[in-house]
């Protein structure tokens, strides 16, 4: 029997995980599943698991706060939504990560290359994981952003920032009072920069602030329109893509 524990603080993505689980393989048993970050050190310190999968983002933390408290051997299949963290990091110092909505052929091949640490003599080395990311664990969101006016330069607060658009090869930040500036930056470094709990890419076009939303509507394929304030330019539609409809709503539910 394989015994897993779940870090994760959305219940219902728990849930799903689980299910998900018990079908890519019926000898694991999810043992436990923890919502924090100070649950799960509790937790750990008396208890020893097989695999643990773990959400990065708790609501009272980072999951790398709880490896850096305990003495953790077991292996680790990180989950996350969002994919400005260390990829590349994960990738070669954990078993694996999945990238949320969770995908069921993803998790059973992350499952298998679990199976084929031991086979191949790999161990599993906590300490090396951390070291690696701490950079990223230590990460710091862009809080200002630098904008020309003619002459003039001003340095914008995160916090008047309503959100982001590309339009013609340009990037544009609106502001909460209707300002639009150009800035040198495209939405995929932004993306990167951005703090996730306050900002989301709903497409190719726009990130957007949860404090910019006014309205939402159900739209066609499972997908939802926004109204946004104050309103983009030229009547823009504002329409989270069919790809990031689920994540966006999990997002909205954080």
């Amino acid at each position: 029997m394989l015994k897993v524990a779940i870090i994760e603080d959305e219940p219902l993505a728990a849930e799903d995980l689980e299910k998900t689980l018990g079908q890519v393989d019926p000898d694991a048993q999810v043992v436990v599943k923890l919502a924090s970050v100070k649950s799960a050190i509790e937790w750990l310190e008396q208890n020893e698991v097989d695999l643990i999968l773990s959400d990065i983002e708790l609501g009272d933390g980072l999951s790398f706060d709880i490896f850096n408290e305990v003495e953790n051997t077991a292996p680790i299949i990180i989950t996350t939504a969002y994919d400005q963290y260390a990829i590349r990091a994960f990738k070669e110092n954990s078993v694996d990560y999945l990238l949320k909505p969770i995908d069921k052929g993803e998790l059973e091949r992350a499952i298998g290359k679990y199976k084929n640490w031991g086979q191949n003599g790999q161990e599993f080395d906590m300490g090396n994981l951390l070291e690696v990311l701490k950079p990223y664990s230590d990460q710091k969101f862009q809080e200002r952003f630098l904008v020309t006016l003619g002459e003039k330069i001003h340095s914008i607060p995160e916090e008047e920032v309503a959100y982001f658009f590309s339009e013609d090869r340009y990037t544009f930040l609106v502001t909460k009072k209707g300002t639009q500036h150009i800035i040198n930056t495209n939405l995929g470094d932004l993306e990167g920069s951005l703090n996730p709990k306050k900002f989301y890419r709903i497409n190719r076009k726009f990130i957007i602030s949860y404090a910019s939303i006014q309205n939402m509507v159900s739209y066609s394929k499972s997908r939802v329109k926004i109204d946004l304030v104050p309103p983009p330019p030229n009547a823009m539609e504002v329409v989270v893509s069919v790809e990031r409809s689920g994540p966006f709503k999990r997002w909205l539910n954080d």
